[in-house]
């Protein structure tokens, strides 16, 4: 590939590593030159006023003045040799700082190009050779729009313009997103980078170092790809227990109920026929219905516990309230409950999430808040359903090790994610516990 003339850098800055170097003669060299010469014009100038002004003969005339050019040489021969081994000295220094600077340049696993004010390279080391898949001396002077997606070249131009505009000496570049590079053969890819500048000689350069990050892109997009998976496999692990939950629960009390429901009023009727026949077969059938009534108790609040049938069938509202209402009677903790709308259309999914993130909330207080007031608000606005469990209770230390085989807040929060939203637990020992979700769910249709 060959370059365009016009695409060129300065040739009158060769540079084998990219590093731009400027010729020039020292102003100080100068003066040590000519100040010697100087000074032997102004003594032999002096000597001749004095002469006439005593009265001195040729002869002594020259010799004086030779004395006067002998120091004066002496002395400018001895400027000029330190002169020269000052700058000895600092070229070799710059020698030796240049010849570092190169090798770390170089060794960098990062690539480095650096740019002019026309934004031409001149500097482009063996990272970026192998990363962009460009020999160095075709890059040297190119456009550093070779690199640059043509979609994205205007805009760089004009980052990079106010980049120099704000005097600022670094900063990351696209930090709120993932910057584009162009190999040579055509093919884009993701980097990261960061651009700093310098004004020397009158001009700026730009320095960018980029790092190739496809792999980590890849890995991310990965992670993403089974992330989402798993959050569906989830929900659907989450929708088919709580449908064998109904199931159960609908069979508990439609099967198993109604038939404990039959045997105790069997159970009457022997009472109602057999009375005073046979005391002990009386007492029996009195015993036989009483543990019927707890058996029937025991069915009805194990389908309830597993899955309220209000809740599929009256809505999200009445069964939230039955939660309350069975937390007071069971822990004797007042719960107050507000909801910004008497009727909440949510899916299934949502409002089965709400449901149980309530009731382990509850139950999570009466284990282990000792608290004396229990606030629930539901509110959904928008398109996000705001629910949050406030109590007044002994609270505890977020900084705590979780204990083993407890996963309640575990839970609560795999819930809200499984929806897409987020859930959020403060607490301090002494201070009471706030857990508060938020879940995105449809605009709210119909009255308020």
């Amino acid at each position: 590939m060959q370059l365009h003339p016009s695409d060129r850098a300065n040739p009158n800055q060769p540079a084998s590593n990219g590093i731009p170097v400027q010729p020039g003669l020292s102003a100080g060299r100068l003066l040590v030159i000519f100040a010697p010469i100087l000074v032997l014009l102004g003594a032999t100038a002096a000597l001749a006023v004095s002469a006439w002004l005593v009265g001195w003969h040729s002869t002594e005339m020259l010799i004086a003045a030779g004395l006067s050019g002998a120091v004066a040489g002496t002395l400018a021969m001895y400027l000029l040799y330190r002169q020269i081994r000052e700058r000895q000295a600092a070229t070799l220094a710059l020698q030796g700082v240049t010849a570092r600077i190169s090798a770390v340049v170089e060794s960098a696993m990062d690539a480095i190009i650096t740019v002019d004010g026309g934004q031409r390279i001149v500097l482009f080391n063996a990272a970026a050779e192998a990363m962009f898949g460009c020999p160095r001396s075709e890059a040297i002077g190119a456009p550093l729009a070779w690199f640059i997606p043509e979609r994205f070249r205007t805009v760089h131009a004009t980052h990079v313009q106010r980049f120099g505009e704000t005097g600022a000496v670094s900063r990351r570049m696209g930090a709120m997103r993932i910057v584009t590079g162009l190999r040579r053969n055509g093919e884009e890819f993701p980097i990261d980078a960061s651009i700093s500048q310098l004004e020397e000689a009158g001009g700026k350069f730009y320095t960018v170092i980029l790092r190739d990050i496809s792999e980590r892109v890849r890995v991310e997009e990965a992670l993403r790809c089974s992330q989402a998976e798993l959050r569906e496999l989830g929900a659907a692990a989450h929708a088919a227990r709580e449908q064998e939950k109904s199931r159960i629960a609908r069979e508990l009390h439609d099967e198993l109920a109604q038939s404990l429901t039959a045997l105790q009023m069997d159970v009457a009727w022997l009472k109602e026929r057999g009375a005073g026949i046979h005391p002990a077969a009386t007492a029996r059938l009195f015993k036989m219905e009483g543990l019927l009534e707890q058996t029937v108790a025991s069915t009805r609040r194990i389908a309830s516990d597993l899955r309220p049938l209000m809740l599929d069938d009256l809505g999200l509202v009445p069964a939230v309230e039955w939660l309350a209402e069975t937390f007071t009677q069971r822990s004797g903790v007042p719960c107050e409950l507000a909801v910004n709308r008497h009727e909440l259309e949510l899916p299934d999914a949502h409002a089965t999430a709400v449901f149980r993130i309530v009731q382990e909330s509850l139950a999570n207080v009466a284990k282990h808040a000792a608290a004396s007031r229990v606030e629930v608000t539901i509110e959904h606005t928008g398109s996000e359903l705001a629910l949050r469990i406030r109590d007044d209770g002994s609270g505890f230390s977020s900084k705590n090790p979780r204990k083993p085989n407890s996963y309640g807040l575990v839970g609560l929060r795999e819930r809200a994610s499984l929806l897409g939203g987020q859930a959020s637990i403060i607490s301090a020992p002494g201070q009471g516990t706030q857990i508060e979700v938020r879940l995105p769910v449809a605009p709210p249709t119909g009255p308020s």
